[in-house]
């Protein structure tokens, strides 16, 4: 809780001053049943109207004042409430950007969105609950006691004796009820995560024709967050009519033993009707408090949902050397390997060691499976290596700040991921000040302008979520558009033309060898026809790198390189 107080800070005015109002509401609350008891007990007992209105004014007067206070504190506490979870959000989405792949492997995708909106409208609310009813309850409670001890204290024993069974029934649901809720957020969880999923994948499951199967898959998810709610609910459910069964019996007994005492004249029948106001007042505070209690039980959960994401350490944090600069793009891999986090078995990659100078258009070929897109993404630091290390330009890539090492690298991964907005926007992905020249340039080289242009408004066509509107090739070419953009030193496809015909991935490595000449390319391909002119190909099997080299020569030494070539391009041109 206490890593919290600091988003309350900028808004301590307003968590201060609405508090304030409360207690101006509470303080005219508490006098309201008092100006009833004169009006009995004075005015209609003398039949003195004059005072009678007198007093009914005074009650006008009080009850505006209330007013007022009420507002102040919904308006205020609002203000504080909505701009404390504003904050936290912002701070947990920054976190979140800030993770590396393992560390979003680790929480799943679906519990983060969970975390950044559910779990944060939990504790806003809980926040909120607190300035309102965290002044009013305890302090309506202790007004209304001293009120009724004043007017009687021999009838105040029946509700001094019903508090303590209150309390205990309050303590008791909030240590069953914290468990429930911390399921529900779970339950909560897995729901987003299929969902997602779904959504994601809605195309593959529509060409599959698995929508049944899904659909059952959403409903077990939903059917066990359903049940985990309403065994919590259930427990609500049955405590609150417990509540008030004690709340009645407490009134039953107050006037039965108040009736006996107005008959034997120690008690005014205005002083019983202001008694039994007070009564209320105490027992509704108490209410209110079970309930306050159980908001904050479960923003409890929530909070040490969000507390974990706001905890963790990103595994890849920015390199010490802040100077360091990549110019050259020269790439170097020192026996190199990697395992996953958590992953057990054989390392995904196994003393992998190769460079790439600069200049060089790199190749790597392999199976499904092999390692080659991980490879590549040890390059930017999308994951750490777990032995050896990578040089970019002679630096390790884990000195580097991770803006600088980033910057100057250009990367289109195999899922062609385009974001709702123009395809200019889009773009500007790549460098946000880049020129009209510049963004036609890349999409030339990329061979998206052609298709581009014809489009009816051109590159401020607005794409729908994951450019939905787009075939595949064209997101493919938008996104290698993008990664030119920024002129970087290092580009990396991966398999990034495979949507792509043979004629224009031709045009597309032309274009980049004319206009980006000295920049280092990592092209991972499935096609022998999108290798065979580049300077440098490694074969990788297994995770280990089996034989490296140009076209020419891997095809006379390499049996597996010249299985390859002839199973896609035949005998002849693997002689």
């Amino acid at each position: 809780m206490r890593r919290l107080l600091k988003y309350i800070r900028p808004y301590l005015f307003w968590t201060l001053i609405s508090p304030a109002f409360m207690l101006l509401e509470v303080f005219m609350d508490l006098l309201q049943p008092m100006f009833m008891s004169r009006i009995i007990d004075v005015g209609v007992a003398n039949g003195d109207n004059p005072y009678i209105v007198r007093t009914c004014i005074l009650m006008c007067a009080v009850a505006l004042l209330g007013v007022v206070g009420g507002a102040g504190n919904m308006i205020f506490s609002t203000k504080a409430g909505y701009g404390f979870a504003k904050d936290l959000r912002s701070d947990v989405y920054r976190k979140i950007q800030s993770f590396s792949f393992a560390n979003i492997d680790e929480f799943k995708t679906g519990s983060l969105v969970t975390r950044t909106t559910n779990d944060i409208t939990q504790i806003q609310n809980a926040f909120v609950t607190c300035i309102r009813m965290l002044i009013r309850a305890p302090f309506l409670f202790i007004g209304g006691v001293v009120m009724v001890c004043v007017i009687s204290p021999r009838l105040s024993l029946v509700v001094l004796t019903a508090i303590p069974l209150l309390a205990a029934f309050i303590v008791v649901l909030l240590k069953k009820g914290s468990p429930l809720f911390m399921s529900m957020q779970q339950k909560m969880d897995r729901v987003n995560t299929v969902m997602q999923e779904n959504l994601a994948g809605i195309r593959v499951i529509k060409a599959f024709a698995r929508s049944d199967y899904e659909k059952q898959k959403f409903k077990t998810a939903n059917d066990d967050l359903c049940n985990s709610s309403m065994r919590a609910m259930k427990m609500l459910s049955l405590s609150f009519p417990l509540i008030s069964l004690i709340m009645n019996i407490t009134m039953l007994l107050m006037y039965f033993f108040g009736g006996r005492l107005v008959f034997s004249g120690s008690l005014e029948p205005g002083q019983i009707m202001a008694f039994s106001n007070y009564v209320i007042q105490i027992l509704s505070s108490l209410t209110m408090s079970s309930f306050m209690l159980m908001f904050l039980s479960r923003a409890g959960v929530s909070i040490k949902r969000v507390n974990e994401v706001l905890d963790t350490v990103s595994d890849i944090q920015n390199g010490p050397n802040t100077d360091a600069r990549v110019v050259r793009g020269e790439v170097e891999f020192k026996n190199v390997s990697f395992r996953y986090p958590g992953a057990s078995g054989e390392p995904v990659l196994k003393h992998i060691s190769f460079t790439a100078e600069p200049g060089q258009t790199v190749a790597i070929l392999g199976a499904t499976g092999s390692g080659k897109s991980t490879l590549v993404n040890l390059i930017p630091r999308l994951y750490d290596v777990s032995e050896g290390e990578i040089l970019v330009d002679g630096v390790n890539v884990r000195d580097y700040a991770l803006p600088t090492l980033r910057g100057s690298i250009g990367v289109a991964l195999q899922e062609s991921v385009l974001f709702t907005g123009t395809i200019d926007e889009n773009l500007h992905w790549g460098d946000d000040g880049a020129s009209d020249d510049v963004i036609k340039q890349a999409s030339t080289i990329a061979q998206a302008d052609a298709f581009v242009s014809k489009l009816k408004d051109a590159y401020e066509t607005e794409l729908g979520q994951r450019g939905v509107n787009l075939s595949g090739g064209q997101k493919q070419r938008l996104c290698i558009a993008r990664a030119l953009v920024k002129h970087p030193k290092i580009l990396i496809l991966d398999d990034s033309t495979s949507a792509v015909d043979l004629s224009t991935e031709a045009k597309i490595q032309t274009g980049l060898r004319e206009v980006f000449g000295d920049m280092t390319v990592f092209i991972i391909a499935q096609r022998i026809s999108s290798v065979m002119d580049a300077d440098k190909i490694l074969l990788i099997d297994n995770g280990e790198i089996i034989d490296s080299g140009k076209h020419e020569e891997l095809k006379h030494r390499c049996s597996v390189y010249r299985e390859i070539v002839v199973s896609q391009l035949g005998e002849e041109a693997a002689k």
